[in-house]
């Protein structure tokens, strides 16, 4: 004799089945989804309005239409041909590979230094190093100023350059890194007859590319973003950065040209995007300094 099953128990395997849908669907942790979806949500609102007045003339954005518009090419020749905006990017290119591989390079010595090398008051200078990191550029840069003036690299690529080539956050970072590598590398390089830069070169700077590849990114954006320094030292416009170049597209025959400015703060953006994405597996594994690297 078949057994009929109650109402009540095939209620409850529906709910059940709905159960077991829901929780294949719907995340474990939805609420930190939703969380992270309003925030990238309100992040890139800013960003894609940007993008939007790009687009636009001023009749346009005045009057608040949130559509693309059909200027993107006036306002493209208005920030090119007629503003320079390719000069000024050009400018903050030399600039900023001359600087990231500067402070890379000097970087890696003064870690090498710090670790394999004993030399007297090693510890304080180290310790000066570390004393420099919590110096912003704005407490000394108007005694910087003065100086670079008063030996005539005023409006030069030098001024730029120069005074941005070492960085303590780079000497900090490879000297903590360069300490987590086993010393027994560093002996057998010298049963092997190294000398010290042949181990820099053909043993350290080989398992370092993620440290590097990580202070790269930072110092990269950083020299990209520099606005007060080359402000105050390059009063050429044609030495310029894109930083200070964007003011050029600010203002038209008669008011300010919104159009032009927001395509050039849009693409003078795109660069430290393209090198965080293209650096990102070693930024986000650079800074973990441990033995087992």
């Amino acid at each position: 004799m078949t057994s009929l099953s109650s109402p009540t128990t095939s209620a409850q395997a529906n709910v059940s089945s709905l159960r077991r849908t829901l929780r294949a669907w719907i995340p474990k942790r939805w609420y930190a989804h939703i969380i992270l979806s309003i925030s990238c949500l309100v992040l890139g609102i800013p960003l894609f309005y940007s993008i939007i007045v790009a687009t636009q003339n001023n009749s346009d954005v005045y009057s608040y239409q949130f559509t693309f518009g059909e200027s993107l090419r006036d306002n493209w020749k208005m920030a090119f041909e007629m503003r320079g905006l390719h000069e000024y990017m050009l400018n903050s290119v030399i600039m900023t590979v001359a600087i990231t591989v500067g402070k890379t390079v000097f970087s890696l010595l003064a870690g090498l230094a710090f670790v394999y090398f004993r030399f007297p008051g090693k510890w304080l200078v180290f310790g000066f190093v570390l004393i420099t990191l919590m110096m912003p550029t704005e407490v000394f840069i108007i005694a910087l100023f003065r100086y670079i003036n008063r030996i005539g690299w005023a409006n030069t690529y030098l001024a730029l350059i120069v005074p941005f080539m070492a960085s303590a956050t780079g000497a900090f970072l490879f000297r903590q890194h360069f300490a987590s590598i086993p010393a027994e590398l560093s002996e057998a390089a010298q049963l092997d007859g190294a000398n010290p830069l042949q181990f820099l070169l053909r043993v350290l700077i080989p398992i370092s590319w993620n440290t590097i590849g990580a202070l790269a990114v930072v110092q990269s954006i950083y020299a990209w973003n520099m606005y007060t320094w080359p402000n105050m030292i390059i009063s050429d416009p044609s030495l310029d950065v894109v930083q200070v170049g964007l003011s050029a597209l600010r203002t038209g025959d008669a008011s300010t040209q919104y159009g032009p400015l927001m395509l050039g703060a849009v693409i003078a953006s795109l660069p430290p995007v393209i090198i965080f994405i293209l650096l990102q597996k070693q930024f986000m594994s650079g800074f973990t300094l441990t033995r087992d690297k």
